[in-house]
């Protein structure tokens, strides 16, 4: 059988499909994420897998920014944006909204993306790009997970690990019973984005 792409209706036809099977909200806090590359790819991403809120923390770059904009190819306008002054605060406001706050970084305790709780309505939670997730929105955070990555480098582009993130969550969501992660907590020597 030789393959071929889809065309807009088949693709709009098998989009449709996969929204039925989603139900849970998902949600992004962005502690500051301050290149606007970075934030528009975030956006684009967080479009196509359906998130829902995005919490734009301290010093992180704005939707309107004109690189962000032009990596998030109008996208923006799916997603609903809040400003807070600090990760801490843009958590509780999540946690307020009903989300689960997820923290993704190598942290004490921190878990196995893959083997993480992500049930409900999550919010990932993703942190500067060189200084990772603040204190306070470690302190806040219901979860920290990390993405292991067994190559030879030990981080992730923030766009790459919140596509990864997203990804997982969703994921999970669509996995058959029984395919549910075992808890365990992370190992040494693993490395988060």
């Amino acid at each position: 059988m030789t393959a071929r792409q889809l065309g807009q209706t088949e693709v709009k036809r098998l989009n449709r499909a996969w929204r039925r099977r989603t139900e849970r909200r998902l949600g992004l806090l962005l502690d500051c994420v301050a290149q606007p590359f970075n934030v528009g790819s975030i956006i684009r991403t967080a479009a196509a897998f359906g998130v829902e809120q995005i919490w734009l923390c301290g010093d992180s770059a704005q939707p309107g920014n004109p690189s962000a904009r032009k990596t998030a190819l109008g996208t923006d306008r799916l997603i609903s944006f809040e400003s807070a002054p600090t990760g801490a605060s843009g958590a509780e406001a999540a946690r307020q909204a009903g989300y689960q706050i997820v923290a993704i970084e190598l942290a004490d305790g921190a878990v196995a993306l893959h083997e993480a709780e992500l049930d409900g309505d999550v919010c990932l939670a993703l942190g500067n790009e060189d200084r990772g997730c603040s204190p306070g929105l470690l302190a806040a955070a219901d979860l920290i997970a990390y993405i292991p990555q067994p190559g030879k480098v030990g981080s992730l582009n923030v766009a790459a690990a919140a596509a990864i993130a997203i990804a997982e969550a969703r994921r999970r969501e669509w996995a058959p019973p029984g395919d549910a992660p075992d808890g365990n907590s992370a190992g040494p020597g693993q490395a988060a984005y």
